[in-house]
């Protein structure tokens, strides 16, 4: 730790009483004196809202599979930033699009068109088999986007979901942490047991418009359905005349052995939400996908954004789906998923309730006297593997599609290795 830091590090203390005289220099370090590990941990807990809770590493390098921290010390990523880095970090074809696309333009708004939105949209619909898209920023501005009668519709979600975290999205979801403090929240929403078909179809009435569920529940827990349950809910959805949604927004674009996770049942949605790895680690894109007689509802001035569609954007997406075509990650998904699966079932230790995953999403939920995921992640980073706990109990493992079976090989000796120690 820098000495200036040191001598000041008590500060960061004094924030938790809310003084509000407490003032640090701008010139945090003198020149010529590094800023290390705990540097950057001071100062982000100090200045930065705690609304995440990381560990306590400090990344400043990435390429492929692998990160560093700011001394120097090499990890494998084995989280992929929530399924956005599928093709690893700094892909050199993605770079390249991103920089000669700023050196040319970087944003029209909706005002005017560019020649980067057309080619994106055309290469999107082609891709997946739909007929429309409707681009947007962030995964939650796209779960947003829908059509429905005035006033008086319903949409049907599910227990445990995760799709965002604006007001409207927190209000059909089941977590307490999420809600807390955060009410009034948006009616027109009902919530049904994740995997049960008999809910669906009892929840469906007159006013339902839509049910929009996650093929697997990523932030949830990698929650895996009863199989056949995708297809019979698309079957449901079919006889009350209700649009199926599908957030792909973490399962998407290989992450599961398939291009989409629905394609696992053979269903494809009406409506298709993408985002997250479109991005190909280096910029914000999401999309909504569907048949021309659902998006075409839409009129000039009923939906827009402003970054929607920029030229920035929609060049690194360009570049980032055909790395995923060219290099076949989606067949690396489920090879090397299959593959990283069967090694951790494999796994001895009295903490492990289960082991289950799809393609390169895995998780290893652990019993409740593990004494939660955190420490096991914490163990696993000491050993140069980075990925993150989720909803307590269950380490999630979900590397860069792009990772090869002898890097699984050392991942998972990381792995037994951690869990002969805990």
């Amino acid at each position: 730790m820098s000495e200036w830091l040191k001598e000041h590090a008590w500060k960061a203390c004094v924030r938790l009483d809310a003084v509000p005289w407490v003032r640090i220099p701008i010139n945090l370090c003198p020149e010529g004196e590094a800023m290390d590990t705990k540097d950057y941990i001071v100062l982000e807990d100090l200045y930065g809202a705690h609304n995440y809770h990381p560990l306590d590493i400090v990344l400043t390098r990435g390429k492929g599979i692998w990160v560093w921290d700011v001394e120097g010390e090499k990890y494998l990523d084995f989280l992929s930033a929530y399924s956005a880095v599928n093709q690893g970090h700094c892909h050199p074809r993605i770079i390249k699009a991103l920089e000669s696309q700023a050196e040319k333009l970087t944003l029209t708004s909706r005002a005017f068109r560019n020649d980067q939105w057309p080619l994106l949209a055309k290469e999107l619909c082609e891709l997946t088999g739909y007929e429309m898209a409707l681009p947007m920023n962030s995964g939650a501005e796209a779960v947003e986007t829908k059509g429905i009668p005035q006033d008086r519709a319903e949409i049907i979600a599910c227990s445990n979901n995760f799709h965002g975290r604006t007001i409207t999205l927190i209000s059909f979801s089941s977590e307490p942490l999420y809600r807390k403090d955060f009410g009034p929240f948006t009616p027109g929403f009902i919530t049904v047991p994740y995997g049960d078909t008999v809910a669906l179809e009892a929840a469906m009435n007159p006013y339902t418009a839509a049910f929009l569920v996650e093929p697997i529940q990523a932030e949830a827990g990698i929650n895996i359905p009863p199989e056949g349950y995708i297809k019979e809910a698309k079957k449901i959805c079919q006889r009350h005349n209700v649009l199926f949604i599908a957030d792909e927004i973490q399962t998407g674009l290989g992450r599961t052995g398939k291009l989409l996770a629905c394609e696992h049942e053979g269903v494809k949605p009406d409506v298709l939400i993408l985002g997250k790895s479109l991005g190909g680690g280096c910029y914000a894109i999401s999309v909504v996908l569907s048949p021309r007689n659902i998006l075409g509802l839409f009129k000039p001035g009923e939906h827009g954004s402003t970054f929607g569609a920029n030229p920035l954007a929609c060049a690194v997406a360009r570049e980032a789906l055909r790395v995923i075509v060219d290099e076949e990650l989606v067949e690396n998904s489920a090879e090397q998923g299959n593959y990283f699966l069967e090694k951790l079932k494999t796994l001895k230790s009295r903490y492990i309730e289960e082991v289950r995953g799809k393609g390169l999403l895995l998780g290893i939920e652990l019993k409740p006297e593990a004494g939660g995921a955190r420490r096991f992640c914490e163990a696993l980073k000491e050993e140069g593997l980075l990925c993150k706990e989720t909803h307590e109990n269950v380490i999630r493992f979900a590397p860069p599609l792009i990772i090869k079976q002898k890097d699984l090989h050392w991942a998972f000796k990381r792995v037994h290795q951690v869990f002969k120690k805990i």
